[in-house]
């Protein structure tokens, strides 16, 4: 029986890896993930052998030094290719500070991803730089065509999320990818709502982004920064400090020399806690296989659908058998006050996000992992059922 099934069908070692489901229905994974028990349980060691010895201790440092070869076994990357820090914002900053702009280049944004992915690019506006917007007929729906329209001469590069963090669509990273590469055009991506979640590699891919507290189970603020490693020696660092400036016993030196490798991008000391903990998390992610877990959230999300249908409620996303579906279910209501809905799962112990829309339209985002279950999902919609009724 394969793991994850097996931990479907042993309640018990499910309360014990994930003590949430004991008393609570948590869907917001795509806000910030509730920690697995064997993720706290590394940061709780660490956080009490710190009591009796400097953080950075010999164990503690060599597990920080082999996290880069699982989290770039995670993205089918290098080792070499992956820095540790987070959140995702600072990685996307770093791209957009580090690369050689001149005035007249173009960046190909969404306007409609999250701010974290929208206002690196934008900022580069005051240096001259041309922003050019995607504009999909629904949101987040970012298709090759569309790409390759928006594409000029002077495209240097491509900016999208692998998922939109509000409608679930997933974009075809490979596609779009050798799409751009093939013109000598960079693609950087904001991998946070699909790493942990679906099979995102960047085999066509020169810069990724990824924070660990969402569907890789991790903490705030620890997560993966890569760059290919030919593109090393153009993206220069925009934080600098003793970690990624060579300065032999400490010492300042006259001129900046890089250190090769993820510490390029790393200027100071490393959040060990959290890097643990995310480690924690990709190795149980990798322990259930992403195959299975992308499997196990498909079937959770034609479950809320076959629920929520019946009730009235509306699809922001892509349908459960899109090749673009992603563990994001978000509705909306014609006739109903989301806010009040939100309010009465959460009496209930059951954990969603309250969304909108730039219109201004609410909408609840439903975002369970692998670990949810179809009797979970089916308590959602009963409760959601009864709410409705009252309303």
């Amino acid at each position: 029986m394969p793991l994850l099934d097996d931990l479907l069908a042993d309640e018990s070692r499910r309360q014990q890896e994930f003590p949430v489901v004991r008393e609570h229905v948590f869907l917001a994974h795509a806000g910030v993930t509730i920690l697995p028990r064997r993720v706290t349980k590394i940061m709780q060691e660490h956080l009490e052998a710190s009591c009796l010895r400097m953080q950075e201790y010999p164990e503690a440092w060599k597990a920080v030094t082999e996290t880069r070869g699982i989290a770039a076994r995670l993205i089918a990357a290098r080792s070499s290719e992956i820095s540790l820090i987070g959140p995702t914002s600072v990685g996307l900053s770093l791209v957009a500070s580090g690369l050689p702009w001149r005035a007249g280049d173009e960046i190909v944004i969404n306007p409609d991803d999250y701010p974290a992915n929208v206002y690196p690019w934008r900022d580069l506006e005051r240096h001259g730089v041309v922003i050019r917007e995607l504009r999909p007929e629904r949101l987040g729906e970012i298709t090759p065509q569309l790409v390759e329209e928006a594409l000029t001469p002077r495209t240097r590069l491509v900016a999208l999320a692998s998922c939109h963090y509000l409608s679930g669509y997933r974009i075809d990273v490979d596609a779009i990818g050798r799409l751009v590469r093939g013109r000598g055009i960079w693609f950087c991506l904001d991998a946070i709502q699909t790493v942990g979640a679906f099979d995102t590699r960047v085999d066509h891919v020169d810069f990724l982004s990824a924070d660990s507290h969402k569907w890789m189970l991790g903490p705030m603020t620890a997560g993966l920064f890569y760059v290919r490693d030919e593109w090393q020696e153009i993206l220069r660092p925009g934080l600098l400090g003793s970690w990624n400036v060579r300065s032999p016993n400490f010492i300042a030196q006259s001129g900046i020399e890089f250190e090769r490798g993820g510490r390029r991008y790393e200027p100071g000391a490393l959040n060990i806690n959290g890097i643990l903990g995310m480690r924690a998390g990709i190795e149980l992610i990798e322990e259930m296989g992403i195959n299975a877990i992308s499997h196990q959230l498909l079937q959770l999300k034609k479950r809320l659908h076959e629920r929520l249908a019946p009730l009235g409620f509306e699809f922001l996303g892509p349908s459960p058998d899109s090749p673009s579906a992603s563990g994001i279910t978000t509705v909306w209501h014609p006739q109903l006050k989301l806010e009040t809905i939100q309010q009465g799962l959460a009496t209930q112990q059951i954990s969603v996000s309250l969304r909108h829309t730039r219109d201004g339209r609410s909408h609840i985002r439903f975002s369970p992992h692998f670990y949810n279950t179809l009797v979970e999902m089916d308590r959602v919609a009963d409760v959601i059922e009864t709410l409705v009724a009252d309303q």
